[in-house]
């Protein structure tokens, strides 16, 4: 690694090369790579998206030798989820985070458990539910951010194969539509093509009988 890296072309005129191939490497490409990573998870996730997913791990099992912080909790369902809970509730939760950390954090069995939803399956097998039904809300919300971030993942390829440079002009009506295909599409292969062309012939009249 600590030879002299030449480019192709530097090669063939015999210069001299200042660059090893540890540096060639290391800042041209892994670094290199590693910029392009950043920039693309910085686009891709915002302060609000990344603020999300941090209060979110709080009633993560896997944060259990952390110390486990109430307050994010709250404002987690302050902040973004604001019309999921009222204000009675919003003060059951405060109160329900003082014994939650007694009564589950620190119990034997819940640091064995290693994903939200083997908590929210060991809350209402020990029946702990009943106490912390609030939390247990939080914890069923937090569950459906996987699939909310993946649906918006899923949009955004589905557009970029369907709204290429050839068909960057389409109307959004017809854009709308295509993606709608795009997404279920497996409902879509179910549709037989009679279907579609009945379905055509009752909308409005022809001159031309199809």
């Amino acid at each position: 690694m600590t030879s002299p890296y030449f480019t192709r072309r530097a090669r063939a005129r015999n210069e001299l090369s200042d660059h090893t191939l540890e540096h060639h490497y290391r800042l041209d490409i892994f670094y290199e790579a590693i910029s392009c990573q950043l920039m693309e998870l910085n686009h891709r996730f915002s302060d609000r998206s990344t603020e999300l997913l941090r209060l979110s791990t709080t009633l993560d099992p896997k944060s259990v030798d952390e110390p486990f912080r109430s307050g994010d909790v709250i404002k987690l369902v302050e902040k973004f989820y604001p019309e999921d809970f009222n204000e009675h509730e919003k003060v059951v939760l405060k109160i329900q985070l003082q014994h939650y950390e007694i009564d589950v954090v620190q119990h034997a069995d819940y640091k064995l458990l290693t994903s939200m939803s083997e908590l929210c399956q060991w809350l209402i097998k020990t029946r702990r539910v009943v106490n912390f039904h609030v939390i247990y809300r939080v914890d069923s919300l937090i569950l459906t951010l996987p699939v909310s971030i993946a649906t918006t993942e899923r949009s955004f390829s589905a557009m970029n194969l369907i709204k290429t440079r050839l068909q960057n002009k389409m109307e959004d009506k017809f854009l709308n539509d295509s993606l709608v295909l795009q997404f279920e599409r497996e409902l879509a292969e179910k549709i037989s093509l009679e279907t579609i062309i009945e379905d055509f012939k009752n909308a409005k009249d022809h001159r031309v009988p199809l």
